[in-house]
């Protein structure tokens, strides 16, 4: 399992190790939100009224594989000449600062993660167009 979460960008072997000992069972999660939101990576909601407004990240949760999740995020944001060409990736970091990129960025990493491990396939990366 483990070996299969280190193909992620992003997560390399102590990550993929760390997860691979928490998670016991990903059946335990019904979807990947649900378990970024189980790692404190989701923002906290405060909606009334019909209007949604979101604040920031619960931070509730298991921290050593958060901050893991969210350094492995920095080094692929910083290193990675994929994850630089990735569109969705170049949208945020022209509206928002480089570290809540990085959130973001884990964020996504925690819910392939998840999927990885529900699905017991390996990671395939999106085809650019």
């Amino acid at each position: 399992m483990s070996q299969r979460l280190a193909t992620i960008p992003g997560i390399g072997p102590l990550t993929a190790t760390a997860i691979t000992a928490t998670v016991a069972d990903p059946a335990a999660f019904r979807s990947g939100r649900e378990f970024a939101a189980w790692l404190g990576l989701t923002p906290v909601q405060k909606s009334t009224g019909g209007k949604q407004r979101l604040g920031r990240i619960s931070r509730k949760g298991d921290q050593y594989i958060r901050r893991l999740l969210i350094i492995g995020a920095q080094t692929a944001l910083l290193r990675s000449k994929a994850a630089r060409a990735n569109p969705w990736i170049q949208g945020l970091l022209a509206r928002c600062a480089r570290l809540k990129v990085a959130v973001a960025l884990a964020n996504k990493m925690a819910r392939i993660a998840w999927a990885v491990m529900a699905k017991g396939e390996s990671y395939r990366p999106i085809a650019s167009a």
